[in-house]
């Protein structure tokens, strides 16, 4: 039966991948690209050069971070869409922290810099945990809305309070803060490269979360609150307060995403600075199964994506846009597959089929019942 039950989820998602293959190049024909030559271009030219692996790496990173934390909001029966808008949170409290705070030692800084980022995501996530708990209002649409004011919030800072000073002397305007102090910045794991240290903590925290949710007595509750309510309830579980402190994790987690992304790579806050990591870190979680173990590899390929994409763009003449496509082609599959991974009934027919063909395969068996 186990056997059976590895072949058939195996099988689902060979044919998800397939399909989404498919789908994926029925969208490139329509657009007048090459499927063979596009994706030849996004799973290959990543790795012909050190930078191009590192690129990998460092878009993975902060995928890893904010898909971490919707795996807990998920686990915990709370939907977090609003990770975009949490990132940009915690990169404005990242960013006022290392700029007011210069002067203390580098490891002081970094650690305040990454919990200002963290606390900041958390505190904005913790509002749709609290409406949800509170008042009932649907998580989805709070953190949907709650990503366009982030979105109000961060232009204002960065066109006003948080402006660097030589942009308004120099009369650029250019919607930025002053770069972050040299103690604030995350060391480079390979010279040439933007490859930095946060994926060492990304790895650090992947394993944090595992032994948080299945190794601890209030990860337990989280993921109990989450699996069925009225059960955690009559176990003595005070589900509304799970769901708040589910989001506010979640919400810490694409906090610290933004902080390593402005600490490690840009180095200053910037528009567009999250490129869409908040939604695509979504698909990680689902793609990696809403575990740590598979939101790893899940964000490494959502990297070789995001990267080859790019490179596509340059040589195939295909828009970048086209790796959108292809992760809404990507979530509509994981998202059937899930469904059939799930289906008793279907797992059960397999097992059948299965157990018939053995029986086909040795028919002396079959028919002597096992005897010599």
């Amino acid at each position: 039966m186990n056997k059976s039950k590895i072949a058939y989820g195996a099988g689902v998602i060979c044919v998800a991948a397939l399909a989404a293959a498919a789908l994926g190049a029925i969208v490139l024909k329509a657009i007048g690209a090459s499927p063979i030559d596009t994706y030849v271009t996004i799973f290959t030219g990543p790795f012909a050069d050190v930078f191009g692996i590192t690129e990998i790496l460092v878009r993975a990173v902060p995928l890893i971070l904010v898909a971490l934390g919707i795996a807990i909001a998920f686990r915990s029966g709370i939907i977090n869409i609003g990770a975009e808008g949490q990132m940009l949170m915690g990169i404005l409290a990242a960013t006022a922290t290392a700029l007011a705070l210069p002067g203390l030692p580098r490891y002081a800084l970094l650690t305040l810099v990454i919990l200002a980022g963290a606390i900041g995501g958390g505190l904005w996530a913790g509002i749709a945990g609290l409406l949800r708990a509170r008042l009932g209002v649907n998580e989805i649409l709070s953190t949907v809305m709650l990503n366009y004011i982030a979105a109000q919030f961060y232009t204002f800072f960065l066109r006003g309070p948080m402006i660097d000073p030589g942009e308004l002397e120099t009369g650029s305007g250019t919607p930025q803060s002053m770069r972050l102090p040299e103690s604030a910045i995350l060391s480079h794991l390979v010279p040439g490269t933007r490859l930095h240290t946060g994926l060492i903590l990304a790895l650090i925290l992947c394993a944090c979360v595992y032994f948080f949710l299945w190794h601890t007595t209030f990860g337990f509750r989280l993921r109990a609150a989450g699996a069925e309510a009225k059960a955690a309830r009559y176990a003595g579980i005070h589900v509304p307060g799970s769901l708040v402190m589910a989001m506010v994790l979640s919400g810490s987690f694409a906090g610290i995403a933004g902080a390593v992304e402005v600490m490690g790579v840009h180095h200053r806050a910037i528009e567009n600075i999250t490129s869409g990591y908040g939604f695509a870190g979504i698909v990680v979680a689902l793609f990696g199964a809403l575990h740590p173990a598979g939101i790893v590899p899940a964000a490494v390929f959502f990297g070789l994506l995001l990267v080859g994409s790019d490179m596509t763009q340059r040589s195939a003449g295909v828009p970048a846009n086209m790796i959108l496509v292809l992760q809404g082609v990507i979530i509509l599959c994981i998202v059937s597959a899930k469904m059939y991974l799930n289906n008793a009934y279907a797992q059960e027919r397999v097992a059948r089929f299965f157990s018939r063909l053995r029986a086909k395969a040795s028919p002396e068996s079959a028919q002597t019942g096992g005897q010599p």
